[in-house]
């Protein structure tokens, strides 16, 4: 078997405003300076998969340093927007090495870490991971490498690093039920990673089909709740236009594969979507 496991771990919490979960019509801008509130605490999800050639992460979640470190985080007007999108909290036993080890396994253990994309609570456990293949896609790099990095999410000098091993992919033609393009991951079908922009321009996520199970399909922020996806609404950050078009793929695909089940970043029912087996760790669940 290809794959023998998979768990959904989480490097913390996370409060965003209730129009950045959606559905909103107010613009990006006009929420986030008028929205007074924000959301009960959502998880900041990493997904582990037991695969035969080594530990495979999707996303690596939050550096514990944005809560401990001033200087983390961007100053002046970028550093205000940052500081209205989200707030964390992240204890120093929710490192990605600790939770790792938590269940089971040496942060050495990983193989491959896949991004979803390069927004900060994505990237986190990236200082812990020189040893292992990094991969995003190209047009993710090319949108962090544009200017106003920071204005548009991306904080360079976290993950444009001289110590990683980007591996940076371009899709070809794969037929995945609505999909045309993709990346096979290992060559053997199991992980496919598939084009899901909007959120930003190079958003991928990673479809794990095993023997005998139904499929996966980690989205990262494509959504923050599978529901509103199942049901067409798309999130209140980034290009509406291609955000609809990637659900509208997605819910294609589910139609296709009637079991399939969507595990979104910080969507709070993510983890209950993986079955607890007998003797399941709280912290990591899965098969």
């Amino acid at each position: 078997m290809d794959i023998s496991r998979v768990s959904a771990l989480s490097t913390g919490t996370v409060r965003i405003r209730p129009e950045h979960v959606g559905p909103t019509d107010k613009h990006l801008y006009v929420w986030l300076a008028t929205s007074r509130s924000w959301t009960p605490p959502r998880p900041i999800n990493v997904y582990v998969v037991e695969h035969r050639e080594g530990l495979v992460l999707f996303d690596t979640g939050q550096d514990r340093a944005s809560v401990t470190e001033p200087d983390y985080f961007p100053g002046g007007l970028n550093g205000l927007i940052y500081d209205r999108l989200a707030t964390f909290e992240i204890g120093p036993e929710q490192t990605l090495t600790r939770l790792l080890a938590a269940n089971g396994y040496d942060f050495r253990d990983v193989h491959t870490a896949v991004l979803s994309h390069l927004h900060q609570d994505h990237i986190g456990g990236l200082p812990e991971l020189s040893h292992a293949r990094i991969v995003i896609a190209d047009d993710e790099w090319k949108s962090m490498r544009r200017p106003l990095a920071a204005a548009r999410g991306y904080l360079r000098q976290h993950i444009d690093r001289p110590d990683l091993r980007w591996e940076r992919i371009h899709l070809e033609p794969l037929e995945t039920g609505p999909f045309t393009t993709g990346h096979d991951l290992f060559g053997d079908g199991s992980l496919v990673l598939l084009p899901t922009p909007g959120h930003t321009p190079g958003s991928l996520s990673m479809l794990v089909r095993r023997p005998g199970e139904p499929p996966l399909l980690m989205v990262g922020d494509l959504t923050y709740d599978a529901d509103l996806l199942a049901a067409g609404e798309v999130p209140g950050v980034g290009k509406k236009s291609d955000l609809r078009l990637s659900v509208a793929k997605v819910n294609e695909l589910r139609e296709q594969h009637p079991g399939l089940v969507v595990l979104a970043a910080h969507d709070p029912a993510a983890a209950g979507r993986l079955e607890v087996p007998a003797g399941g760790s709280a912290l990591g669940v899965g098969w």
